[in-house]
């Protein structure tokens, strides 16, 4: 329980979650689980950084 106090208290005092980072690691697996047996990593990482960043 004292570990997840800091965040407990963070959503009632701020009302923020991590759903925002949370939605966006859905997006990459979801994209990495799409083009499985890439050969071209560096064009991966850079198709991955044009449609996310």
């Amino acid at each position: 329980m004292q570990n997840n106090y800091g965040k407990i208290c963070n959503y009632f005092d701020n009302r923020s979650t991590n759903a925002s980072a949370e939605s966006f690691n859905a997006k990459v697996k979801a994209f990495i689980s799409q083009f499985r047996g890439v050969r071209d990593i560096p064009f991966f990482i850079f198709r991955l950084t044009k449609l996310f960043a």
